[in-house]
């Protein structure tokens, strides 16, 4: 039997693998839910979406956009913490808000986040003398503080309101309530491995080494994402129809499960995916309705952060690329004109010279 599971083992790594396994999966997610999308889609009327835009409060727009900047505000936690956790401590807080916010809004909107996301880290902290093992650990923490706090609000979400998982996995509800337990509970486990002592936080072996946060500082880490969270959570709930009457709580599950989704599908954006998602779990709500909230959202959440990160990298690069070297050159032939400028030293004078010692004197009076 062992040998049977070791040649299965060694021929799904030769002809399948894991990375091909991911890609199919996505591809799955991706097509699956296009295919829902446009299901769902089909007899919308475009003047309806229109007219329920114009339904939306403009005070709940203006304060669904607060907590999305509260959001990414709390998103640059996640490499400032990873920073700290790895012992980089040079590195200022506005880099890891920089890098945090870019990669993010960059690497979420074009998809293949752990790629593109860990290219734009490498370029920003590359400047400040991390290497590609550095940029590794900080990608692996700040996904670590993203899973912690999903799986703790949606377990307790799952536990409080197992419906509202239902109405998406179409699971009963008693079993959404003890996936909710078990994730609650995963959590309560991790803090006890994490109290059994520091060897054990260590992960990794030769070169790549990290020391995963102490039980008192990984409270901080799911804080971080909690808070996340619970922005991005509030942000969707102001923009939703007044009726019918959807509880906080669950638009929380819906949206942590069609935003998990999203990210497993690694679809620019989520675009599709996270949409499909929650047009399935929300069947209450009139398809105008909910697709005028998520065209909203996805204006506030993606297409701005989007645009605001491209403007800053870019930006930066310019600066970094075109203007300071520019600089640079220009103080160095402006040091170089004035040196050529400057009149050379005159030859001493009859007057000024230096006197001949009177040793050299006599020499010479002798000769």
């Amino acid at each position: 039997m062992q040998g049977l599971l070791t040649a299965l083992g060694h021929g799904f790594k030769k002809w399948i693998g894991w990375k091909r396994l991911g890609i199919a999966a996505s591809l799955f997610i991706i097509a699956f839910a296009i295919t829902t999308l446009v299901r769902t889609l089909k007899g919308v009327d475009a003047a309806v979406i229109l007219t329920a835009l114009t339904e939306i409060p403009s005070g709940h727009i203006a304060l669904a956009a607060l907590c999305v900047i509260g959001a990414f505000c709390t998103l640059t936690f996640y490499d400032f913490f990873a920073l700290r956790t790895i012992g980089k401590k040079h590195v200022p807080y506005r880099i890891a808000a920089l890098s945090s916010f870019t990669s993010y809004s960059i690497g979420h909107n074009i998809g293949a986040t752990v790629f593109t996301g860990g290219a734009i880290r490498f370029r920003i902290y590359s400047d400040y003398g991390l290497n590609a093992i550095d940029v590794a650990k900080i990608c692996f923490l700040s996904g670590l503080t993203f899973w912690l706090g999903n799986v703790f609000v949606l377990g307790i979400g799952m536990v409080l309101h197992p419906s509202a998982a239902s109405a998406m996995d179409q699971l009963p509800e008693a079993v959404n309530r003890l996936i909710g337990a078990g994730g609650v509970l995963a959590i309560f486990a991790y803090f006890g491995w994490l109290a059994l002592g520091e060897n054990r936080r260590e992960l990794g072996q030769n070169g790549w080494k990290v020391i995963l946060p102490s039980a008192r500082l990984t409270l901080v880490q799911i804080l971080i994402g909690v808070v996340d969270l619970t922005f991005c959570a509030t942000a969707m709930y102001l923009l939703m129809p007044a009726q019918p009457h959807i509880d906080f709580l669950s638009l929380a599950v819906v949206f942590i499960l069609a935003t998990l989704l999203g990210f497993a599908s690694h679809a620019p954006g989520s675009i599709g995916v996270f949409d499909a998602a929650m047009l399935v779990a929300l069947p209450q709500f009139g398809r105008e309705q909910l697709l005028a909230t998520l065209l909203v959202f996805r204006v506030l959440y993606f297409v701005i952060p989007f645009g605001t990160a491209i403007s800053i990298m870019g930006a930066r690069e310019l600066w970094m690329n075109v203007v300071v070297p520019w600089q640079e050159r220009r103080r160095l032939n402006g040091t170089s004109a004035s040196s050529a400028s400057r009149p050379p030293p005159s030859a001493p004078s009859a007057r000024t010279a230096a006197p001949v010692p009177q040793r050299v004197k006599r020499l010479n009076l002798r000769g």
